[in-house]
């Protein structure tokens, strides 16, 4: 095992699986909250945790000057969604806990400009 802190090809592979499923599971709109309502939302990255347990997903919600009560929403949903999206994800051993955080890389970007 490598001594940085750079994910290994396996969590980055299975991130973007996650990222794929979750992406479908919001796109076609089975997460119902109101706070979640007329919004895009875009999953820009999931980083998984070393022993694939945790699944942080990094989002963008267009649009939106506060992302907090959409985080807040779909942390509220997280078992709903981990639910939803097990079938997709079958061959995972263990189905893994969502974290939802805001994607700042965006601010980033636009503060470099």
């Amino acid at each position: 095992m490598s001594k940085s802190n750079e994910p290994t090809q396996r969590q980055l592979r299975v991130g973007e699986n996650v990222r794929h499923a979750l992406t479908q599971l919001i796109q076609r709109g089975d997460v119902q909250d109101p706070a979640l309502d007329g919004v895009v939302i875009s999953i820009s990255e999931v980083q998984m945790s070393s022993d694939l347990k945790i699944a942080t997903a990094f989002i963008t919600a267009f649009g939106q000057k506060d992302m907090q009560p959409i985080v807040k929403a779909l942390a509220t949903n997280a078992k709903f969604i981990r639910g939803r999206v097990s079938p997709v994800l079958r061959d995972m051993k263990h189905m893994p806990a969502f974290r939802f955080r805001p994607d700042t890389s965006f601010d980033n970007f636009s503060k470099i400009d």
